[in-house]
C-alpha cells in the first residue's frame, strides 16, 4: 500500500493539511499497534477521528472546525444524519460519523487502565481502532473520486485485506522481521504482503537476505510448480489461494 499515493488521491477532494493530519495519525496508529504501544495507539485513533470529522465537514460544505479547536461531535453527527438522502449517501450521513464517534470516545471517555472488572482492555480497544481506521480511510478514498474505479478498488483492497506485523516497508524496500525465516517462507510472506500488486524476480531477490539470493530462482520454481503456492504472470509473481492458506495456517505474518 502506498500512503503517498493515497494522499494524492484524497487531496483531489479534501484540504491538503487535513489529509496530511489524517495520514500521519493513521501511520502512527499502525506503528504503535505493531510495537505493542496500545494506549498511544488509541490516542492516535482519536486524533485520526478529529481529522476525519473535519473531512466530513468539508465534504458536506459546512465550515471546517479550525485545528486546535474542540469539535462539537454531537452537533456534527446530528447535522449529518439530517442531510437529505438524495444528496448524500448513508456512509457520509450515518456510518462514518457514528464509527468515528466510537473511536473518539475510546480515547476520551474509556479509562482502559482502570476498569472496574480489573481486566486491561488496552489490547482489545487498540485492535478495534486498528481495524476500524482501515475501514474509514477506505471510505474516504471512495468518496474522494480522485482516481479511477479500478485504482480506488486496488487502494481500498491494499488497506483492508492484509496487515502484516512481520514486514516493515522502508520507502518501498520490504524488510521481513523474522530473522530465522527460510527463503521459501520469506518469499511467501513477501508475496502475501504484496497481495494483488505482486512482485518481480528482482524485487523478491532484493528483499531476501543476501545468503538466500543465489538459489532464489530454484526456490521460486519449487513454490510455483511443486507447491502451487504462487504463479508468474506478465513478469510478476503472485501468491495463490493455496499459498495464502499456507501463510495463514502457519501464522507466518506474526512476529
Amino acid at each position: 500500500m502506498s500512503l503517498d499515493r493515497i494522499k494524492v488521491v484524497l487531496k483531489t477532494r479534501f484540504p491538503s493539511d487535513l489529509v496530511d493530519e489524517l495520514i500521519e495519525c493513521y501511520s502512527e496508529q499502525k506503528r504503535n499497534f505493531f510495537l505493542g504501544n496500545h494506549r498511544p495507539n488509541e490516542i492516535e485513533g482519536g486524533r485520526f477521528s478529529e481529522a476525519a470529522f473535519r473531512l466530513l465537514e468539508h465534504f458536506v460544505g459546512t465550515p471546517i472546525t479550525p485545528l486546535g479547536t474542540q469539535i462539537n461531535t454531537d452537533g456534527l453527527i446530528r447535522m449529518l444524519q439530517q442531510l437529505p438522502n438524495a444528496s448524500f449517501n448513508e456512509s457520509v450521513r450515518l456510518h462514518i460519523p457514528r464509527t468515528l464517534r466510537v473511536i473518539y470516545d475510546i480515547r476520551n471517555k474509556r479509562d482502559v487502565a482502570h476498569l472496574a472488572d480489573g481486566i486491561d482492555a488496552n489490547l482489545q480497544d487498540s485492535s478495534f481502532v486498528f481495524a476500524t481506521l482501515d475501514w474509514v480511510l477506505a471510505e474516504f478514498i471512495r468518496l474522494s473520486g480522485g482516481t479511477t474505479p479500478a485504482e480506488a478498488f486496488a487502494l481500498v483492497k491494499s488497506i483492508t485485506v492484509h496487515s502484516i506485523p512481520a514486514i516493515e516497508d522502508f520507502g518501498g524496500f520490504l524488510k521481513t522481521l523474522k530473522p530465522g525465516l527460510g527463503p521459501k517462507d520469506r518469499i511467501l510472506l513477501l508475496l502475501y504482503h504484496r497481495n494483488t500488486e505482486g512482485a518481480t524476480f528482482e524485487q523478491l531477490k532484493n528483499w531476501l537476505k543476501p545468503s538466500q539470493r543465489n538459489n532464489a530462482k530454484r526456490d521460486l520454481k519449487n513454490l510455483e510448480h511443486d507447491k502451487d503456492f504462487l504463479i508468474i504472470q506478465n513478469g510478476k509473481y503472485f501468491i495463490t489461494r493455496l499459498g495464502i492458506l499456507e501463510v495463514q495456517k502457519r501464522k507466518l505474518v506474526e512476529m
